[in-house]
């Protein structure tokens, strides 16, 4: 290509000249002036319009972040709703400045700022709302935008309130619900109030523009003729003609430098070219930073747009081919953008290109936009292609355009070859029970012109003739303006669901180890036989067997080992009963019979022959052979007189006496036997103390123990005591349910609530002012002692809660501290090397305390209560005081006097020099602090 020329001399002007054209000037500047003025207004309008686009999103994005939070209850959500609700918050912060008499610019101008506008639009809409808030449209649009504010002021309130409940733990469904509808109601009545605002805005834009027109008309109408006349004046005629030329260069001129488009005007013949003051804007130029040459321009081209730049001038000189080419020009930022290029030749008459102009036009944005739509469909593409459903699209005729790879494999049909075919000839659909072809789902889309969702199993008749089951769902495709252009088809294979049912449907039923029924399914035909027990007068037995020496082989060789024993045991079993009997695995080691119609000497008969089986059965593992027993309790069933709790309970309580009379053997439930009775009792505890931890239904009370010398009392001392609140809410004392607690093992659990709440309302109490709780003694159990974990758990709560070992100090009776001395002595010394305290209970109720005294290093000694309560009348109960003092003493530790109910036994305890008393002759349990709910992931 030849090169451009330079850009366009300007031609000196005369003083005669600049004589006639000054009236013109000055008209021009008045009309720039009214222009700029008018642009100024229009633009402020634009901007409004917007601004009122951006409240709206604002607003609506800030209801759905709500809404998601309502559901979600994520801080990131309420974090996008307060960003989001930000933009109209900062509108109304404009506005209501604004509207002040004497207003702070700055204050309107952040608020607009936070209403993501523009920052160059912000002048022209305070002036626009400054100068124009009283006349009719403007004050409409603002009274809308104060109504807008004021539901938006809901909505933030609204959020508020949210933001509290969940916080606060109380985010229920129906709190939540109730608030949805709320915001929803709050958005209906926005929705109108936005497309109001929107057509007022139009209605105002259209007649201030119309106005604007008029004005500058009149303007120009006006100062026209008075610019002639004042030219006439100086100048003759012909000179008029001139000044009018130069007029139009001043207005085409003005038209170049206003337009969108950088204009470029090449002289072929010269190689000059002019470039436009927005040509080299549009390349972040100033005037004079880019030279009138080719190689100027060619210079920026992107080296792979060369070949096509220079063919497209090529074809267009030498063909005249129309010149409209795309290509990408480096800025002065270095940055390449993609511009659109078109152009005409002036020719010569013989034909040659002498000069040729055109414009350049920046086309960056749209192939962005082009190159994210492309992506956004090659996604879409590959999303089809990916996901598990069959997916079918139709046009509104129901003739199919694709299919994607599962709808392909669930028809066995391919895109291809079903194209353009009705959708009839590859989706038949018969329904499963009557084998009747079922409706066409497009029919009823273009119909209804919803979402179509098929609930129930269809069979879709694929290609070649075999029958899928899939459930299917059919929902129109919409095109911008909303209007129906095809339909999609959804289709879900539940083959493999129907697989898994049936799976599922056996492993709720029946032992994965054993084969056996499990409990749930036993306890169901136990149900049954109890009904036809009741309504038929049919005898029924049940027996639950437990496995005496199934621990020793587990332990020994090890869960397989355990396993395959199990496995074995069942077929042992299984084959001594009658058919129509029922044998399940409970659980573990326990099984249990169900003998229907079967007479008790039979039942009997049978148990003892299922013990003696098992008794005769010897277990081989490796090198290594076990004799096992079993332990039999059975219930016999009667005239309906027991429910399924019933029964299940009193055969698990003979079963357990089954094992403490030896085990190996039958133990037959009568109703009348008291020991069966006080164990039943027992063991009906287990389960309202498990609902009880649960349910979280403890509480804490506390005793004092006092100083027995007054003159000596320093602080405070207290003893922690547990109170079980049944399902009334009434309190149950801890002597009905913590033998049964410690027989069962259950009294870890509830060490660990009572140490993990105590330690919280300590921790809590302590930050009060004026709390001084002084030493808090703490029951533990036998159970805890011995069990390691148990250790590290009390470890973790000191940590946790911050709470001083110091103040804490464990009481462990005497009875628990001598069955496992090793592990209490190691039990101990182990939490006293954190600071810890211990208490020996009830001291002096065994046998041989004195002697297992001097092993345990605690450092209280609680005398037992039995001789405390009686130690005024009973002079051996007395003497017993004062020598488990005296021995307390004399090996350093302090000695704490239990039951101690009257000033007469505290005047004896003081003569003795007991240290400390307690009981209710010193101090009622009283309630511990607040009851607070104390999470148990510790536990």
């Amino acid at each position: 290509m030849a090169s451009l020329s330079k850009l366009v001399s300007f031609l000196p002007i005369s003083r005669r000249l600049l004589q006639i054209i000054w009236p013109f000037l000055i008209i021009v500047v008045i009309l720039v002036m009214l222009a700029s003025e008018s642009i100024n207004i229009i633009m402020a309008t634009r901007a409004y319009s917007e601004g009122e686009s951006l409240w709206s999103k604002g607003q609506k994005q800030a209801i759905f972040y709500l809404l998601r939070y309502s559901e979600t209850q994520s801080e990131f959500d309420f974090h996008k709703y307060r960003e989001r609700i930000g933009v109209t918050l900062g509108d109304r912060k404009a506005r209501e400045e604004l509207e002040k008499p004497n207003p702070d610019y700055a204050i309107a101008w952040q608020g607009f700022i936070e209403g993501d506008n523009h920052p160059e639009d912000i002048p022209r809409m305070i002036m626009l709302f400054r100068r124009f808030r009283h006349i009719d449209f403007m004050a409409e649009v603002i009274a809308l935008w104060t109504e807008g504010d004021r539901l938006v002021g809901e909505v933030t309130a609204a959020a508020e309130q949210l933001n509290r409940l969940i916080l606060s733990g109380r985010g229920d469904p129906g709190n939540l619900d109730a608030f949805r509808e709320r915001l929803l109601k709050i958005d209906t009545e926005l929705t109108p109030l936005t497309d109001r605002f929107t057509r007022t805005l139009g209605d105002a834009s259209r007649k201030t523009k119309f106005i604007l027109l008029l004005v500058n008309l009149a303007a120009a109408g006006i100062l026209v003729p008075i610019g002639i006349w004042l030219s006439q004046r100086m100048v003759r005629r012909g000179e008029e003609a001139e000044e009018a030329l130069k007029l139009s260069q001043e207005r085409f001129n003005l038209a170049v430098s206003g337009s969108n488009d950088g204009l470029w005007d090449w002289n072929i013949v010269t190689g000059e070219v002019y470039y436009s003051p927005r040509f080299k804007q549009l390349l972040g130029l100033s005037e004079r930073e880019m030279e009138g040459t080719v190689s100027a321009l060619m210079s920026r081209l992107h080296p792979e747009d060369k070949e096509t730049t220079d063919l497209a001038f090529k074809e267009h000189l030498q063909s005249a081919a129309p010149f409209d080419t795309e290509m990408r020009l480096k800025t002065k930022a270095g940055v390449y953008r993609w511009f659109r290029a078109r152009g005409r030749s002036v020719r010569d008459a013989e034909g040659a290109a002498v000069r040729m102009a055109g414009a350049i036009t920046d086309v960056t944005d749209r192939k962005m936009a082009a190159v994210e739509l492309f992506t956004e469909k090659e996604r879409a593409q590959v999303t089809l292609a990916s996901i598990a459903d069959g997916v079918i699209t139709t046009d509104t005729d129901g003739w199919i355009e694709y299919l994607n790879p599962v709808a392909e494999q669930l028809t066995a049909w391919t895109t291809n070859a079903a194209r353009g075919l009705p959708l009839q000839a590859v989706f038949r659909m018969i329904d499963e029970t009557s084998r009747k072809l079922a409706s066409n789902p497009i029919e009823m889309v273009l119909r209804e012109e919803r979402t179509i969702e098929v609930a129930a199993t269809m069979l879709l008749v694929r290609n070649d003739g075999s029958e899928v089951p899939i459930v299917q769902s059919a929902a129109p495709i919409r095109d911008r303006s909303g209007h129906i252009t095809g339909v999609v088809l959804v289709l879900h294979d539940v083959s493999r669901e129907r697989q898994y049912a049936a799976k599922l449907s056996y492993q709720a039923s029946h032992d994965s180890l054993t084969g056996l029924i499990n409990r749930t399914e036993f306890e169901q035909r136990l149900s049954l036989a109890l009904k036809s027990a009741s309504q038929l007068g049919r005898h029924h037995c049940v027996m639950y067997l437990d496995l005496d020496q199934f621990k020793v082989v587990n332990d020994t060789c090890g869960h397989a080992a355990g396993d395959q024993l199990m496995r074995q045991v069942s077929g042992v079993l299984q084959r001594r009963l009658r058919e129509g009997d029922t044998l399940a695995r409970l659980g573990g080691d326990e099984f249990g019979v169900l003998l229907e119609n079967c007479a008790p000497d039979n039942a009997v008969r049978i148990a003892d022959e299922l013990r003696q089986t098992v008794s005769d059965f010897h277990f081989a593992w490796e090198t290594r052979s076990f004799g096992i027993g079993v332990s039999v309790g059975l219930v016999n069933v009667e005239d309906g007189l027991y429910t399924l709790a019933d029964v299940m309970s009193a055969a698990d309580t003979a079963c357990y006496m089954a094992k403490e009379k030896g085990r190996n053997r039958v133990q037959v439930y009568h109703r009348g036997d008291s020991e069966l009775s006080i164990r039943q009792g027992e063991m009906e505890w287990i389960g309202r103390l498990q609902k009880a931890l649960a349910e979280d239904r403890f509480v804490l009370y506390a005793q004092d123990i006092i100083e027995v010398r007054p003159e000596r009392r320093q602080g405070s001392h207290c003893e922690i005591l547990i109170r079980m609140l049944d399902e009334h809410g009434d309190l149950v004392p801890p002597m009905a349910f913590i033998p049964a607690a410690e027989r069962y093992n259950l009294m870890p659990s509830i060490d660990r609530w009572v140490i993990r709440t105590a330690f919280a309302t300590i921790s809590r109490l302590r930050g009060e002012a004026g709390n001084d709780l002084g030493i808090c003694a703490i029951n533990l159990s036998g159970a805890s002692i011995g069990d390691e974990r148990f250790l590290e758990f009390v470890r973790e709560q000191f940590s946790l809660f911050g709470v001083s070992a110091q103040t804490i100090c464990f009481e462990i009776t005497e009875t628990a501290a001598i069955a496992n001395l090793e592990k209490a002595t190691h039990f101990i010394r182990e939490l006293k090397t954190l600071g810890c305290l211990f208490s020996l209970d009830d001291f002096g109720a065994g046998m041989s305390s004195f002697a297992y005294l001097k092993h345990l290093p605690v450092d209280f000694l609680k005398i037992d209560g039995g001789f405390v309560k009686d130690m005024a009348e009973d002079p051996i109960d007395h003497a017993m005081v004062v020598a488990i003092n005296s021995i307390g003493h004399v090996m350093g530790k302090r000695t704490i006097a239990e039951f101690v109910d009257s000033e007469l036994v505290i005047a004896m305890l003081r003569e003795i020099g007991v240290d400390f008393a307690q009981g209710f002759g010193v101090a009622k349990p009283k309630p511990f602090g607040p009851r607070l709910r104390v999470a148990s992931g510790a536990a």
